[in-house]
């Protein structure tokens, strides 16, 4: 737009040039080898334009030509670097499509077009193609060598570091991250892996540089980097409490004050100040933690604030953590354990059914075993409430992708997660139906059993002879047994009746009730007085 009102201008002003110059007449003498020539001053400014404006357009033709060699290479040049770039962008698509095949020919074709010197991209390229066809021994090497080019060092480094993921070497995966974080540490990726082997090295300090790196460069947000620097603190004071409890209580505090909801935080904090003798701020802490979210550890750490408690010093502790909260499971088993210490055992038992009704769970049916054993020793109550205990939920814990860990920790044991745990309940008993709290009831007496009269004597009962079922059975090899021969005196087993035969009149009747159902009948002697024969089949 601008550019074409400066050419209106300019033809503008050159026309009213010649339009002063036609207003006022006047000659130009030009005396040359003794002849004079008279032009008007109009026509000679035509002229030196006219000359002007020939001199440039010669000059314009003259350079063409003179330039038209490079020219002509120039846009053939150009021409195959669009055509190389087109290529290379069409292997980027097929690559990110994870179009092999296309994605190598695009590769190949690209490099003929553009040298790789010029064009970092055909490196990346190549490596994509390679981990597309499986060959990851080549994609690394091709990482590798990226990590010459100051372009695409962090390109080869990104690179390696997920292909070390993928084997599962952490180390060298951190390794890689380290590298990175150190040239641009603006690279979420490069900066959490490092933050995470600085927290598993205990090097609290630089792993809290490394967080505020991250909320410098907009990495994270301020509640996002205030949450890990109070995991960061919360881990350093469990890891120097026993070293130092003033340090291990200013970091703590601190932890407390960017994160409220942390319970490790707010229990090592109130630890440390009783290491310390201070008994007033630790108890503070505690009971500012309760009111906030009740915990078993915070109710542990409160009720055993001093060692030279007594049992029913302790009991009136866990009363007064209880009044800040009532009608919460937590506080009634904190004051149920207390009192089962100090053999309270009628408070231990209301308090633990109080909390069977408002969170019925593993632990709480425990508990109520535990008190009926140390109270009165009922083995129906005790079976009863194990019973409950077994199908109840599981109590709360500390868990870490899947990984229950009786205490917490600033990573995950299976990734390497910074502030992966939970207090939760465990994942394999959530789906679980929660069993209701059953309050025992004793079993009525089953009325005693009515003696049944015996049955008769042996010697009494007269078998009847059974009919046997006529069954056609295709004819089988007969097996021929030689057993020894009968005598009156002999006792035969009948698989009807075991009955001993008294008489031999007895004795014909049991002899005949031993026959096999597919037996037709064998005389047990032949008419030569030989041994009987019985066939198994």
């Amino acid at each position: 737009m601008f550019r074409v009102l400066f050419f209106l201008l300019l033809v503008f002003a050159i026309g009213l040039g010649f339009a002063w110059l036609a207003d006022r007449p006047g000659d130009l003498v030009m005396t040359v080898n003794g002849y004079q020539y008279h032009v008007s001053l109009m026509v000679a400014a035509v002229i030196m334009v006219a000359v002007v404006a020939l001199t440039m357009l010669s000059w314009w033709v003259l350079k063409g030509i003179w330039y038209s060699p490079y020219t002509v290479s120039r846009y053939f040049r150009v021409r195959r670097r669009d055509r190389g770039y087109q290529a290379l962008s069409t292997g980027m698509i097929a690559a990110g499509a994870g179009d092999a095949t296309l994605a190598r020919k695009k590769k190949k074709e690209a490099m003929k077009l553009i040298s790789a010197d010029q064009e970092p991209l055909i490196h990346l390229l190549d490596a994509q193609a390679s981990l597309l066809e499986g060959d990851h021994a080549a994609a690394r090497t091709k990482f590798e060598a990226m990590l010459a080019d100051p372009e695409t060092r962090l390109l080869g480094l990104r690179g390696l570091y997920l292909e070390a993921e993928r084997l599962g070497d952490r180390n060298a995966a951190r390794h890689y991250a380290a590298k990175a974080a150190e040239t641009a540490p603006q690279l979420g990726w490069a900066t959490d892996s490092t933050l995470e082997q600085k927290v598993e090295a205990q090097e609290w300090d630089d792993a809290l540089k490394l967080v505020e790196t991250q909320k410098s460069t907009k990495q994270i947000d301020k509640p996002d980097a205030n949450r890990r620097r109070a995991v960061l603190l919360t881990a350093k004071a469990m890891a120097i409490f026993d070293a130092d409890p003033a340090g291990a209580k200013t970091a703590a505090l601190e932890a407390t004050k960017l994160a409220p909801d942390l319970v490790p935080a707010s229990v090592t904090a109130a630890r440390a100040a009783f290491r310390l003798d201070d008994l007033r701020k630790g108890a503070k802490l505690l009971e500012a933690a309760w009111k906030l979210q009740p915990h078993p550890e915070i109710g542990e750490a409160y009720v055993h604030a001093r060692a030279g408690d007594s049992t029913h010093d302790r009991l009136e502790r866990a009363k007064k953590l209880q009044s800040l909260r009532r009608n919460n499971a937590e506080s009634s088993l904190v004051v149920a354990r207390a009192a089962l210490d100090a053999g309270e055992f009628a408070l231990a038992r209301s308090e633990a059914e109080t909390a069977a009704r408002l969170g019925p769970r593993e632990g709480v049916f425990l508990l109520l075993a535990d008190i009926e054993e140390a109270d009165t020793g009922d083995q129906g109550k005790i079976r009863h409430f194990l019973g409950q205990a077994v199908r109840a939920q599981r109590d709360p814990a500390w868990v870490a992708e899947g990984v229950v860990s009786e205490k917490w920790a600033p990573l995950s044991p299976v990734s390497g997660k910074l502030d992966a745990f939970e207090w939760k309940t465990p994942a394999e008993r959530i789906s679980q139906m929660i069993e209701p709290y059953e309050p025992y009831e004793p079993k009525t007496a089953s009325p005693a059993p009515v003696p049944i009269a015996p049955p008769p004597a042996a010697a009494e009962v007269k078998a009847e002879p059974v009919e046997e079922p006529v069954v056609e059975t295709p004819p089988a090899p007969v097996v021929e047994k030689t057993v020894e021969p009968v005598g009156p005196a002999s006792v035969v087993s009948s698989p009807i009746l075991d009955v001993e035969p008294t008489t031999a009149e007895d004795e014909e009747d049991v002899r005949g009730m031993t026959r096999l159902p597919d037996d037709p009948g064998v005389d047990p002697d032949d008419k030569d007085g030989k041994p009987a024969g019985f066939r198994l089949f």
